[in-house]
């Protein structure tokens, strides 16, 4: 892990240095006593956890971990501070941690260890699909090559691991059109859905059994298999919006929110 440690009191950044560099999960540790040479650090250094002093001079270490989040959404932050009043505005900030002074090397490890859990259960994309259908890895909207890649991903997302033939799969996405040219094209789609998720290193995501296409729910965090096993986030009655062939599920979803 490449961390970064800020402390506008040396000796405090010292002791923080050295219990960080105690971790034999850690490859760098650059450390800063101003909150502003550290976000321009960032910037440019991908940085998978940054240990922050709260009560510092400047911006603050609550202001700094919401810049550094905005410029590198997947950092963890674990705050490090003798003011226990600060838990609360820390942890709204989604705080992967929050350390009393002085901190000690266990300390540190503990933290790492969850984070480390942590990364392990995420999943490769999160799938919005109440409102309209988007995709989500690390952060940021999966691109896909043809908004015909992104329906036929958003389809098999529909089917919740069921498997669907090539024919199915043309009739959804065109209306009942079965004309060969859309079946042969349908086989460019699955080439593009493949490249777009193994992009990601989501590619297991996407399986083919014979002669049926499907999707691992398991391996996506999605609001509507959420939704179908603990009845959250609410439905408000939109569902892949921009999908006419979704109408039928959308129904299903009413039905089971008025009953």
């Amino acid at each position: 892990m490449n961390v970064i440690a800020v402390d506008d009191e040396p000796l405090m950044l010292g002791a923080l240095v050295k219990a960080i560099k105690a971790s034999p999960d850690i490859t760098t540790v650059t450390d800063f006593t101003s909150c502003e040479d550290a976000l321009d650090f960032i910037k440019g250094n991908p940085t998978d956890v940054a240990f922050l002093d709260i009560n510092m001079r400047g911006m603050g270490g609550l202001s700094l971990a919401e810049k550094i989040l905005g410029s590198c959404p997947d950092c963890k932050i674990v705050f490090c501070t003798g003011y226990e009043e600060y838990a609360i505005p820390a942890f709204k900030l989604h705080a992967s941690g929050y350390l009393m002074k002085p901190v000690s090397a266990k300390d540190v490890q503990a933290e790492i260890d969850n984070i480390k859990g942590v990364r392990q259960n995420q999943k490769a994309l999160e799938v919005k699909c109440f409102g309209n259908f988007e995709v989500y890895a690390k952060g940021a909207k999966l691109p896909f090559k043809r908004s015909k890649t992104k329906e036929l991903f958003a389809f098999l997302v529909d089917r919740n691991g069921a498997g669907v033939t090539v024919g199915e799969i043309v009739v959804a996405l065109w209306e009942n059109d079965k004309d060969q040219k859309n079946r042969n094209y349908i086989h460019q789609l699955f080439r593009d859905l493949r490249q777009s998720l193994e992009a990601v290193d989501a590619g297991d995501i996407f399986e083919k059994n014979n002669y049926c296409y499907s999707i691992n729910p398991q391996k996506i965090d999605c609001d509507y298999y959420t939704y179908l096993a603990t009845g959250k986030p609410e439905f408000l009655g939109e569902y892949m919006s921009q999908y006419s062939w979704a109408e039928g599920t959308c129904g299903l979803l009413w039905k089971r929110k008025n009953t």
